[in-house]
């Protein structure tokens, strides 16, 4: 009967919910771009209107040492167990813009062929406003229908996609306020809409930036050319020597931690449902890529990579310019598996590429952000009460998964407050997260709605039976 009762009530408020997540969605809440700080400061302003009106107590916009955090509470018993709910309501910059179908921030909902259904296309629809989102509708169906079974406690922060580097002092400041049993996170994937699946673990990150600086102005590639070290030449050198014929990374040291998961994990691993040819269709290429001795979904989740996420210099414009550059640039994002460290791994890759580099040009290699790998355990309370969740909501029991991305804060959370992190994110791996078209279909919006309840209901029960 708690169940009909909650369903009812999501299904007579759908389109209201719909209506609020296009609302936040519409804001820019770039937060990589300074000029949006107004837009950062209004999107906070209207997840606090909505957690308060959803019930919650004590809501308030903590101001950081950049952008703020929103924070709000509901106890009901203070002898009841207590989830912390943590998501981000910043959002990838949009660009390149003309490859939108539709303006990224005007959410439009169109149907695709994995979202028959209909999907929200807008920038953050699914990472992370819209499975944010899921987690206030959820409160609020519970409070509405009197089925909160436990405390709970929401930390929505505003700088998740430039690293969190506010949050980390936030948090170990406000450790008695954060005081829980378990971090609920829904910021990943499921395997499919008919193929639930709980990511056990995020590969941590290591981002860096590479500036090469030749002859002190732009040149003539006529005049100079054959002459002078050409930066950009030299940076493509550079990068194309950080991978070996078995696309192994060839920064000294850079394996020596690893830890080589065994036969048995990896068999396990890999029987999940995958299709390479629906995934190279998927991504219109005829060949897939990667480190030989692994499978795709081992090469995206238990082992680590070197990537180039963007490299400039010289003229890019219309036309021609026949100009041998001063500089060139690149950034590039190592994600990490368990056992590597983050600044461990920044200083090999700046001490790598300093010792390569040729004397005709000047290197300065930058660490901008970084973060810790995390497993969290398939025997902990978190991880039952997420199964039995989905295999209630889904109809199947889920399938296990490591997540390729990285949510770093989730390993501050371990060492500052003793939290395990539990994610239960509702998107899909092909919804077009920080690429132009980013979507999120209504049926994963709506399912994470349902299912969150559930989640609460069985942690609750599963902390009092233990």
């Amino acid at each position: 009967m708690e169940q009909n009762t909650i369903n009812d009530y999501l299904n007579k408020n759908k389109q209201r919910f719909l209506d609020e997540l296009f609302e936040l969605l519409r804001i820019p809440s770039v937060s990589a771009d300074s000029n949006r700080k107004n837009d950062m400061l209004s999107t906070a302003e209207k997840i606090k209107q909505r957690f308060t009106e959803a019930g919650a107590d004590n809501v308030e916009v903590c101001p950081t040492e950049g952008i703020p955090v929103v924070y709000a509470e509901k106890i009901i018993d203070k002898n009841k167990p207590t989830i912390l709910v943590y998501g981000h309501y910043d959002v990838q910059p949009a660009d390149p813009l003309e490859l939108w179908d539709s303006p990224p921030f005007e959410p439009v909902i169109k149907k695709t062929a994995l979202h028959p259904d209909g999907a929200i296309f807008a920038r953050g629809s699914c990472d992370d406003k819209g499975q944010m989102y899921m987690h206030v509708k959820a409160f609020e169906l519970m409070m509405k229908t009197s089925t909160l079974p436990c405390n709970v406690k929401f930390m929505i922060e505003g700088e998740e996609e430039v690293g969190s580097p506010s949050l980390g002092n936030w948090v170990k400041t406000n450790k008695e306020k954060l005081k829980a049993d378990i971090i609920l996170i829904s910021d990943t994937s499921i395997l499919s809409n008919d193929t639930p699946s709980i990511d056990i673990g995020l590969r941590g990150l290591s981002y860096m930036e590479i500036e090469l600086t030749g002859p002190n102005r732009d040149l003539h590639s006529g005049v100079y050319g054959g002459g002078v070290a050409n930066p950009i030449n030299i940076l493509c050198k550079l990068i194309a020597s950080c991978h070996d014929e078995n696309n192994h990374i060839t920064i000294p040291g850079f394996y020596d931690k690893v830890i080589t998961e065994t036969d048995i994990y990896r068999k396990e691993l890999s029987s999940a449902p995958f299709n390479e040819s629906d995934y190279k269709k998927d991504l219109n290429v005829s060949e897939l890529w990667g480190e030989k001795g692994y499978n795709t979904i081992e090469r995206t989740g238990i082992r680590p990579t070197l990537d180039v996420n963007g490299i400039w210099g010289g003229y890019t414009g219309e036309g021609a310019k026949t100009v041998l550059p001063s500089k060139a640039f690149a950034k590039v994002s190592m994600r990490l598996v368990p056992n590597q460290n983050s600044d461990e791994i920044g200083h090999l890759f700046k001490k790598h590429f300093e010792s390569i580099a040729p004397k005709s040009v000047k290197i300065n290699v930058t660490f901008h952000h970084g973060g810790e790998p995390v497993v969290v355990s398939t025997n902990s309370i978190g991880y039952k009460a997420a199964s039995k969740a989905l295999e209630q909501s889904f109809g199947k029991k889920p399938v296990i998964t490591r997540g390729g991305g990285s949510i770093p804060i989730v390993a501050l959370f371990k060492d500052v407050l003793g939290l395990d992190s539990m994610l239960l994110g509702f998107g899909l791996d092909t919804d077009a997260l920080h690429s132009p078209n980013e979507h999120y279909g209504l049926f994963n919006y709506y399912k994470g709605i349902e299912t969150i309840p559930l989640f609460y209901k069985h942690f609750c029960d599963l902390s009092t039976q233990k």
